[in-house]
């Protein structure tokens, strides 16, 4: 694998909400900015126990190679 984090999801333009995934570790992260150019916020996504949310990824998984899986 190349990229150490590959987004998964991506929503919105001014209001951005991303969703990357750390392809070493598996866990899921938030990116969330008003205006990404003012700043943002960055988080770990916790399941409903408060665990990180983790999606194993593989070489051959689309993600890996820096795709979208979903664009709104």
């Amino acid at each position: 694998m190349s990229e150490r984090f590959v987004e998964v999801y991506s929503q919105g333009v001014t209001n951005v909400r991303k969703v990357f995934v750390d392809t070493e570790t598996g866990v899921n992260y938030l990116i969330a900015s008003s205006n990404m150019t003012g700043g943002c916020g960055m988080c770990a996504l916790l399941d409903a126990d408060g665990k990180p949310v983790v999606t194993h990824l593989s070489e051959d998984d689309v993600v890996v190679m820096g795709q979208l899986l979903t664009r709104e």
